[in-house]
């Protein structure tokens, strides 16, 4: 490979933080390798090296990158919604119609990567209290609307963001009723909530 042009530290970093982005998201967080990540930015193994002493550490960062983006996305999507049940039903369909499933290998990856690289377990729960304090927010609202029952919105939380990542996780072997998980995590939505039967179905 011939030498990579000089470029402004800044720059390269944010270069190969992309790279290693994209890699996760097309082949999984277990391919962000040295090779891998300087082969897919067109540059040597020791140039990434350079940049990342750790490898542990630039998967951990890859892996925060990949969920932060995937949170303001949906944190937007669901301040498009006006009504608590609105958001809601937003909030299932996004996360089970099997449009995020790059992002679901990500997750289960970093669940089995993150016993063992201790940088990347702490990045992984403290995107998991991120998603739950998104999860937390709608379902809080829907409770001072009076839409929602619940005496614990952290609890409700906390339990389906469970579900979710089990739901998803399945998915990806096509176990079950991958196809229906959207209505099954609605259904049981709505009895926890205290919704009428078909509140979160799609229109």
């Amino acid at each position: 490979m011939s030498r990579a042009a000089r470029k402004p530290p800044a720059e390269r970093r944010a270069e190969l933080a992309a790279a290693a982005r994209a890699l996760a998201l097309d082949e999984g967080l277990a391919a962000v390798t040295l090779r891998a990540v300087a082969a897919r930015a067109g540059v040597t193994p020791a140039l990434v090296a350079h940049y990342h002493e750790s490898m542990d550490g630039l998967v951990a960062e890859t892996f925060v990158s990949v969920v932060t983006a995937e949170i303001a996305e949906v944190r937007a999507l669901l301040a498009a919604q006006a009504h608590p049940v609105e958001r809601l039903r937003a909030l299932v369909g996004t996360l089970l119609d099997g449009s995020r499933d790059d992002v679901t290998v990500i997750w289960v990856e970093a669940f089995a990567l993150g016993r063992r690289n201790a940088v990347l377990g702490a990045a992984v729960r403290g995107q998991m209290d991120a998603w739950s304090e998104v999860i937390e927010s709608v379902i809080e609202g829907g409770v001072a609307s009076g839409d929602f029952r619940a005496h614990d919105p952290q609890a409700v939380a906390w339990q389906l963001l469970g579900m979710i990542d089990g739901l998803n996780a399945q998915a990806l072997v096509r176990w079950g009723g991958a196809a229906d998980r959207g209505s099954l995590l609605a259904h049981a939505l709505e009895g926890m909530l205290g919704l009428a039967v078909g509140a979160l179905t799609p229109a």
